[in-house]
């Protein structure tokens, strides 16, 4: 790849001088010049209606957005996805999350292998145990029918699972009660465990390599608690302990059976992992057939993404949105504000698929980037966040681009609850986008010295995502259509949105620490001053307990 920045691409050049000429401009401008804005900018695909009219662009804006895409090979790029190139060239892997969710008669290829039948061999096997589990079949050591599963994963292996479970527990097996746990406090595990009967639970370990510290940690501590409440019954782990791995050996190390561990891929990044084994929690609550309903969400989306043209591409139109804001309005955070209580861990699930896949600062080829790369984004459900950090949205100093996700069917309805949500949801972006004018203040009779404090500004943008209804199906386009939104942005940036060594360093220097920290006698601390004083002071403090 050319060491050539992309400031020096003529279409980035272009939105440059362009992002001049258009900064002035209003919505409520833009609206005015042209009164069917609202129908002109909006596109509907995959059963997803996405209204972009109250973004700041013109149509020129988004032709030269577009130009952008096609100039840096986006084409190329999402083809080099689908076909099972190594474009996580830093860890020499594919990509290939794709394949997760294709159909059983297709064909996706990785190194002249067909992966399908594989991925579908294992979703079989997914389903037969899930089955079993849910209609009482497989039962625990003593007898005893399952109650409750928890997930012991962390990242993209409880990520995903907690937020697709509370998302979908409308459609949940109530008779089982689930849980997740991912930090390695103590409390996270203790808490979780606090009121089970270990007869009656079963553990699902999510971990690829079994290596993962803070996963194992609290599965070693789980299968003492199991054995604890069991009479240390050492055969009772394998009736009550599931692994989602690749690691065979070490999971029946663990005790677990082979014959219940789940297996993946190298080419499924954590992120990227809920439509794998890694969703095994997920596929008990719902069941199979709501799974697959899911993985087939994923699928609508991803054949939306391959095949639209960019200018009505919705996860192409709104990576591209969220570029434009990044680096050419200096936009540094964009908040998701899902109008469906259901989906109060998406805001979280999102915040690793797009801080951890596109928090980069050096392109594929290791050059240090001098443009603005990953957004921070963020998010609470409505109406709970007009509570609370609407203020900044509407009258603070940051501009922040606001994506709404909102259903024309509640899922349980109830009076008029239903119309007052939708009601708040299309007020808050009429409100951010038009604001209310000095003139329009003073219009209602406000006394001078509050005029000021009761002026909106407005011009404050937002996507609007409206869906039938929050079903399995919708769940998995929403997260499809954030993948690959998340992904145009890394290929027009050139960066690897499929490596994470970020997380790494600290978990390096952690497990040099953790020895110092309860070691015999005064250990010889050779890092920074600050450090060596903390890791003394919490040695004093714990030892004076």
């Amino acid at each position: 790849m050319s060491k050539t920045s992309l400031r020096d691409c003529p279409a980035w050049r272009a939105l440059e001088t362009h992002s001049r000429a258009v900064s002035g401009l209003h919505l409520r401008q833009l609206f005015a010049e042209d009164r069917a804005r609202g129908e002109h900018l909006a596109v509907e695909a995959a059963g997803i209606y996405l209204d972009y009219s109250k973004n700041r662009v013109t149509r020129e804006t988004l032709g030269l957005l577009v130009r952008l895409a096609e100039a840096s090979g986006l084409h190329d790029r999402i083809e080099a996805m689908f076909g099972g190139d190594r474009i996580n060239v830093t860890e020499d892997r594919a990509a290939l999350h794709v394949a997760l969710r294709a159909p059983r008669d297709a064909v996706i290829e990785h190194e002249g292998r067909n992966v399908v039948p594989e991925v579908h061999g294992v979703l079989d096997r997914m389903a037969d145990f899930a089955e079993r589990l849910r209609d009482g079949r497989w039962k625990g050591h003593t007898g005893k029918r399952i109650r409750t599963v928890v997930n012991i994963g962390i990242g993209g292996s409880d990520l995903g699972p907690a937020m697709a479970y509370e998302a979908l527990s409308h459609y949940s097996d109530r008779a089982i009660a689930f849980r997740f746990v991912s930090n390695v406090d103590g409390t996270d595990l203790a808490e979780a465990l606090r009121d089970l009967d270990p007869a009656e639970t079963l553990f699902i370990v999510s971990s690829k390599t079994f290596t993962t510290q803070e996963t194992m940690t609290n599965a070693q501590s789980a299968r003492a608690w199991l054995l604890a409440g069991l009479q240390g019954a050492e055969a009772a782990v394998a009736r009550h302990f599931v692994a989602v791995s690749t690691n065979a050996e070490a999971v029946a190390g663990f005790g677990i059976d082979r014959d219940n561990r789940f297996g993946f891929w190298d080419w499924v990044g954590g992120r990227y992992s809920l439509d794998s084994a890694i969703g095994l929690s997920t596929m008990i609550a719902i069941g199979p057939e709501n799974f697959r309903a899911l993985l087939d969400g994923f699928r609508q989306m991803d054949e939306h993404f391959r095949s639209a043209p960019f200018a009505r591409n919705l996860p192409v139109l709104m990576g591209l949105l969220a570029l434009w804001y990044c680096d050419f309005l200096g936009v540094q955070t964009i908040a998701v504000l899902p109008y469906e209580q259901y989906l109060k861990r998406f805001p979280a699930y999102l915040q690793q698929l797009t801080m951890e896949s596109n928090g980069k600062h050096v392109t594929l080829d290791g050059t240090t980037v001098d443009y603005d790369t990953g957004p921070i984004y963020w998010g609470e459900p409505g109406t709970n966040g007009q509570h609370s950090f609407y203020q900044l949205i509407h009258q603070g100093t940051r501009l922040v681009p606001c994506d709404f996700i909102a259903f024309a069917r509640p899922l349980n309805p109830l009076g008029r609850h239903h119309d007052m949500l939708l009601a708040n949801v299309f007020a808050q972006a009429e409100a951010l986008a038009f604001g209310k004018t000095e003139e329009q203040v003073r219009g209602e009779g406000t006394p001078d010295r509050l005029v000021p404090h009761r002026v909106f500004e407005g011009n404050r943008p937002s996507n609007m995502l409206l869906l039938d209804e929050l079903t399995p199906e919708a769940l998995g386009k929403l997260v499809a259509l954030y993948e690959h939104s998340v992904f145009t942005q890394g290929a027009i940036w050139r960066i690897d949105s499929f490596d994470q060594w970020g997380v790494e360093l600290g978990k390096v220097l952690a497990r040099r620490i953790l020895p110092e920290l309860d070691c015999a006698g005064e250990p010889e601390l050779g890092h920074d001053s600050s450090t060596n004083a903390l890791i003394r002071r919490y040695r004093a403090t714990r030892g004076a307990a």
